[in-house]
């Protein structure tokens, strides 16, 4: 196993109960990547990809304005072009529509799959029952977005429409700059993303899982790995090493449109979404697309995409904008946003279609994959596990297709053999 994130970490487990021998290779310690900094939501309804029809026309708008939810660096743009060019491909309606329904079955199952793991690690106390409130500044704001609600009804996720009081009562403190809202009252929220990563650690440590901190070299077609100044064999090797899984793949000739969307939060020491009243829910301003969400040390505020690659620093204006953001949303909350004890910064690694890639490689049958799940990391690694792990004893679920490399919502570059 290659990668001690949320996913890697997830799969370990789901193969460790199924009785494999299990090493976990990262040079750092589990949980410390963007499994460290996400927004702990466990988004079951997030069926809408990020690429939609207009997409062509608004990326273009959000490019060109550095204070847009998504932002390319001027210096990285070249490289970004790829990216964004197979981004736009798959944005027409009928892609859009195959995407939301793969995109179900594997969110369809993630509170069960998520309880189920949390009661064997002992961390049910991570879990909360939220729900998720999109805001929205107007009718006609929210009409806008009208393809994104039809697409979600139409795969069973319907949202509460709130308004005045309701939407009031529902999440007391917000601001006047947004009077219409819809309610998901299935999504969760986990309250220390981190912790439950080290929870899972400590309970694979248990059942004798080996963790070995050093980078891995290079991946061989056997499955073997290099790693540490020696050669590591394996009956297979399960890549979920985030967004620095494409870089693995292209010494065995593959090739994968793998980019990191960069994304930031401030982490907020009160519990409080204004004086006195209690962030009841995840909440999402459609404009700005932050998370503002419940977290066990306080109030975690996260979002935006900017593409810059792996190893530019981060950009102090994406957290101002996380700043301003919040204090549209809450505006009691300035002082506290100013003063926020975390700005922190990490890598989610995101495919163009939006879907992550699972599954054996075609060509590599002892290659696995399990990376690419973008802003979703957390909500799917239990269901990731739980198909690699069966999908590896032989009984694959048949949603397991929608996700291989070889998908036509995909150009990957694959070996010959495939």
């Amino acid at each position: 196993m290659v990668g001690a994130g949320i996913v890697g970490l997830s799969v370990a487990w789901a193969l460790v109960r199924d009785g494999w021998t299990v090493t976990v290779f990262d040079p750092n310690p589990p949980g410390s990547g963007a499994s460290f900094g996400n927004s702990g939501s466990l988004s079951s309804g997030s069926v809408v990809p990020l690429a939609v029809p207009g997409a062509l026309r608004s990326g273009l708008t959000m490019i060109a304005n550095p204070d847009a939810p998504l932002a390319v660096r001027r210096r990285y743009l070249l490289r970004a072009l790829p990216w964004l060019r197979d981004f736009v491909r798959v944005s027409d309606e009928a892609s859009v529509r195959q995407v939301a329904a793969a995109l179900l079955e594997i969110l369809a199952p993630t509170l069960p799959t998520w309880q189920g793991v949390l009661e064997e690690i002992g961390a049910t106390d991570l879990l909360r029952a939220t729900g998720q409130l999109h805001l929205y500044r107007s009718p006609q704001h929210l009409a806008a977005d009208d393809f994104a609600w039809r697409l979600r009804e139409a795969h069973g996720v319907r949202g509460e429409r709130l308004e005045g009081a309701a939407l009031a009562s529902r999440q007391p403190g917000l601001g006047p700059s947004y009077r219409v809202g819809m309610f998901l009252g299935d999504s969760a929220s986990i309250l220390d993303p981190h912790g439950l990563c080290l929870r899972l650690a400590d309970a694979l440590a248990a059942r004798g899982v080996r963790f070995v901190h050093e980078s891995v070299q290079a991946l061989g077609a056997d499955g073997a790995l290099q790693a540490a100044g020696r050669r590591w064999p394996a009956r297979a090797c399960v890549l979920a090493a985030g967004a620095w899984s494409a870089t693995l793949l292209e010494g065995l000739g593959v090739r994968v449109p793998l980019e990191s969307q960069r994304g930031y939060h401030l982490q907020l020491r009160t519990h409080e979404a204004a004086p006195g009243v209690t962030l009841n829910c995840q909440v999402v301003p459609a404009d700005t697309k932050i998370f503002i969400v419940p977290m066990r040390e306080g109030v975690r505020c996260g979002g935006t995409v900017e593409f810059a690659g792996l190893h530019a620093a981060p950009a102090p204006r994406r957290f101002a904008l996380l700043r301003s953001g919040l204090a549209r949303v809450f505006p009691e909350l300035p002082a506290q946003a100013a003063d926020a004890i975390r700005e922190w910064m990490g890598h989610r690694p995101c495919l163009p279609d939006t879907l992550p890639v699972l599954g054996p490689l075609p060509g590599l049958p002892a290659v696995w994959a399990a990376f690419g799940h973008g802003h979703l990391g957390l909500t799917m690694s239990a269901v990731t596990g739980r198909w690699i792990a069966d999908a590896l004893a032989g009984r694959p679920p048949p949603a397991l297709v929608r996700f291989s490399a070889a998908r036509p919502t995909l150009r990957a570059r694959l070996p010959a053999a495939a």
